[in-house]
C-alpha cells in the first residue's frame, strides 16, 4: 500500500494480521497443544533464531527455553547483555501462560521485572530459563521464571504480568 493511498485503505490494511507461526502450526488448538505442535514442527520463531536459543519443553503452566550465549550476545564489556537473559525469561513466562490458553485466547506481556543475580559470561555454558504460571485469570495472568547456568546456579529471575484477550482472527 503506498503512502498516497487513502488513509482508510492504509488503516484497514494495518489491522489485518499475518498468520503467526502458532497459527501455521496449531490453528484451532489449545495453547498447550499449539506449543507442542510448534515443538514437534522443529520451526523456530525469529527471536529464537536471532538470539540462538531453543524452546525445549512445554507442559501445562510450564515452559522451558535453553541456549548457550555466544559473542552475538555480549555487551561492550565482554559479558552477556542483560537483554539476552531478559528475553529468555520473558519467553519462559509468556509461553508458560500460553500453555494455559484456550484456542480462542491470546496474550501479551504487560510488565516484566528482571533481577540479575550473577554475571553471565562465556563460561556460564548452557542457560536454562524455566517459566511457571503463578495465577491465571480471565484477563490477567502472572508468571515467574528462573535462569540457571549449566551447574544449576541462579543467574537471573523474573516476574511477569500478562494480558489475556480474545485471539484476533487472521
Amino acid at each position: 500500500m503506498s503512502s498516497d493511498s487513502p488513509p482508510s485503505a492504509r488503516a484497514s490494511t494495518a489491522l489485518q494480521r499475518e498468520p503467526s507461526l502458532v497459527d501455521q502450526t496449531g490453528a484451532g488448538l489449545s495453547g498447550l497443544e499449539q506449543l507442542r505442535a510448534l515443538l514437534a514442527s522443529g520451526r523456530k520463531p525469529g527471536i529464537l533464531v536471532s538470539l540462538d536459543f531453543d524452546f525445549v519443553e512445554a507442559e501445562e503452566g510450564l515452559a522451558v527455553f535453553a541456549g548457550t550465549p555466544g559473542p552475538h550476545a555480549y555487551n561492550p564489556i565482554g559479558t552477556v547483555h542483560g537483554g539476552y537473559a531478559a528475553t529468555l525469561l520473558d519467553s519462559a513466562c509468556g509461553c508458560a501462560v500460553h500453555s494455559r490458553l484456550s484456542a480462542e485466547q491470546a496474550y501479551t506481556t504487560l510488565e516484566l521485572k528482571v533481577a540479575y543475580h550473577k554475571a553471565i559470561t562465556r563460561h556460564s555454558g548452557l542457560l536454562r530459563a524455566e517459566g511457571r504460571v503463578l495465577s491465571f485469570g480471565q484477563r490477567v495472568a502472572y508468571a515467574e521464571a528462573k535462569l540457571t547456568d549449566a551447574q544449576g546456579r541462579l543467574l537471573a529471575s523474573a516476574t511477569s504480568t500478562l494480558l489475556v484477550f480474545a485471539r484476533p482472527s487472521v
